[in-house]
């Protein structure tokens, strides 16, 4: 089974359609209908559909670090260029399971 992203509402949408033309699972917020829910809502449809979160949302680290469950999270800082994203995106794909990611935060 193969990691599938869940895009936080301001990662951009070329991040999606990158990840997509490489043939990889991916739903943005928007797409699952929940723009305006809370972080700790977003992280547990994001569970529940054993997806990892991609952000830039410093809350979701402060959620990891309280223990709520996840299936996982990329934190990437603002200001990465969307190539470098998709890269490190892919690098995550390619090596880790979703197992692996499950509680766990990876930074790009």
């Amino acid at each position: 089974m193969n990691i599938a992203y869940y895009l936080d509402e301001h990662v951009p949408k070329a991040i999606a359609k990158g990840l997509r033309a490489r043939g990889v699972d991916v739903l943005t917020v928007p797409e699952a209908s929940l723009l305006g829910a809370s972080d700790q809502e977003q992280l547990a449809f994001a569970l529940s559909q054993r997806r990892i979160v991609v952000t830039h949302d410093d809350d979701f680290l402060r959620l990891h670090v309280s223990r709520i469950p996840h299936a996982g999270i990329v934190f990437a800082t603002r200001g990465h260029g969307i190539g470098k994203m998709i890269s490190g995106l892919m690098l995550i794909y390619d090596l880790l399971a979703p197992e692996e990611m499950r509680n766990h935060v990876e930074f790009l």
